[in-house]
């Protein structure tokens, strides 16, 4: 019984990795959209998105997807979107 749950969790893990990897890139795009169209954020604010962009890129092609959903989040939170 404990080996089946063993195996249930890793089989879980491997469908839901390729979930969180496909997402980082579409919250890179909706954020680099939104900065195309123009914002009203303080310099500051606008760099912070900058900032949490780039490093959400960054955990994305190492691999740390869930990471980089959060990371991601922030910016789009700054953003209103």
């Amino acid at each position: 019984m404990r080996r089946i749950a063993v195996l249930v969790a890793l089989l879980a893990m491997v469908w839901v990795t390729p979930a969180f990897a496909s997402s980082c890139p579409t919250d890179m795009k909706e954020i680099d959209e939104s900065l195309a169209k123009g914002t009203k954020l303080s310099a500051a604010n606008l760099e912070k998105v900058k900032k949490f962009r780039a490093e959400g890129e960054k955990l994305h092609k190492a691999g740390k997807h869930k990471q980089s959903i959060d990371t991601l989040e922030k910016a789009k939170v700054i953003l209103g979107i």
